[in-house]
């Protein structure tokens, strides 16, 4: 007997804590190199794939949601998108915003890159536009970019679906879609356009084209749980086996040669297929783990504040980089030279508590998960809910038209 699928796994959940922690590490990889061998922070460096776990999950998540009640109406794709808006926009909108008034006192033109017009700049973020520009992607909140390309999975997985379900072509899809990506490489990487589709590494790394095959994988495994449920023929841990090849993975991308231009092995060819490819079915090994195993690290993903970590990790990861963060160090600097100064007057020798890098990090990365939750809390959950039983797009509790014949 089949065993009944769960509407909602906490576990999968607290992983989005994780995937955001991950990417944290990446980008401050440098803190650790002055204490550890360089080979550690290269390791470090390649923890970006708290990317590709939240990609994976996405596939997952929308096809374990929708996949079964999918119908393209009107309707449908209306409500669809107004609680894709509800779960994504607001805190995005909120925080970018943020981003262009700092910009607009502080000068810093990491906010506008290359752009003359700061509105332009403000439009194209908003808009989610500015991912598909390789001079732009990191304009505005720089980790964003990745919503670009979240984005265009909402947008592309109803299509998805009824090709899969209608016309039963599922496997040939990620295939086509990144041979429109190459192709569109080969029409604009010679027209200057702020780098639109400049060149196939932006490509396979920093647009849905290039990265949909991790959709897929999430797609797939759904699928495989919808079709199956959990019910299980072996004991293998593939929660233990999925996390050690995710980090198998993590170690193959640290010993790649980083191109020139670029920061990571995850740029080398052999990294985009390791990350792309590799680490997503490694990922999909350990969610299925977590859905149908019960192990230690299920039991620790699923704790109550650990899901809540996961529920504010959206936040986290829009402002653990760029404006907030920076509000957060200059804080923690100026504190150090408080201390310094105190010390000076009582004729003290001793060291601050926060002159040192690697612990002044572990304080910002607590402060950012207390901001996160906070503004979940106040904010980002209130406004999930509200734009959900609005009337924006379609009129709350209207029932969905459902088409004369299943897409089956």
């Amino acid at each position: 007997m089949q065993k009944a699928l769960p509407k909602y796994i906490p576990a999968l959940t607290g992983v989005r804590a994780l995937a955001a922690y991950l990417v944290f590490i990446s980008h401050y990889d440098y803190v650790f190199d002055g204490n550890f061998p360089h080979g550690v922070q290269r390791f470090l460096q390649e923890f970006h794939i708290g990317v590709t776990i939240f990609f994976v999950l996405s596939g997952f998540l929308i096809a374990y949601r929708y996949y079964d009640n999918f119908y393209l109406t009107t309707d449908w794709f209306k409500q669809y998108l107004k609680n894709r808006v509800a779960r994504i926009y607001p805190m995005y909108l909120l925080l970018t915003v943020g981003a262009f008034v700092y910009y607009g006192y502080s000068g810093d033109k990491s906010v506008t890159g290359n752009l003359s017009s700061a509105w332009t700049a403000l439009l194209m973020n908003v808009t989610f536009v500015r991912g598909f520009f390789n001079d732009l992607k990191f304009t505005g909140i720089a980790q964003g970019w990745s919503l670009t390309v979240e984005e265009c999975f909402y947008f592309a997985a109803p299509f998805i679906f009824l090709i899969a379900k209608k016309y039963k072509q599922f496997y040939i899809q990620p295939l086509v879609i990144t041979g429109v990506g190459a192709l569109l490489v080969l029409i604009f990487s010679h027209v200057n356009w702020y780098g639109f589709f400049g060149n196939f590494t932006f490509m396979m790394i920093h647009t849905f084209l290039g990265r949909c095959f991790e959709f897929f994988v999430g797609i797939q495994l759904a699928l495989i749980l919808l079709k199956k449920g959990t019910n299980r023929t072996n004991n293998l841990k593939y929660t233990y086996i999925g996390f050690l090849l995710i980090f198998v993975c993590v170690g193959v991308m640290s010993q790649l040669p980083v191109p020139k231009g670029w920061t990571a092995g995850l740029h080398n060819p052999l990294g985009i297929i390791t990350n792309n490819y590799l680490l997503a079915i490694a990922i999909a090994l350990f969610f299925y783990g977590l859905v149908t195993e019960g192990t230690v690290m299920k039991k620790v993903l699923s704790n109550p504040f650990v899901e809540l970590l996961g529920k504010s990790s959206y936040i986290f990861y829009l402002i653990h980089l760029g404006y907030i963060r920076n509000y957060l160090n200059d804080g923690l600097n100026w504190l150090n030279d408080r201390v310094f100064e105190w010390y000076d007057a009582k004729g003290l020798d001793w060291h601050s508590p926060f002159e040192n890098d690697t612990v002044n990090l572990v304080l910002q990365f607590i402060l950012l998960n207390a901001l996160s939750i906070l503004l979940f809390k106040t904010i980002e959950e209130p406004m999930n809910h509200y734009i959900r039983k609005s009337d924006f797009l379609i009129k709350n509790n209207k029932p969905v038209k459902k088409e004369a014949q299943p897409l089956a």
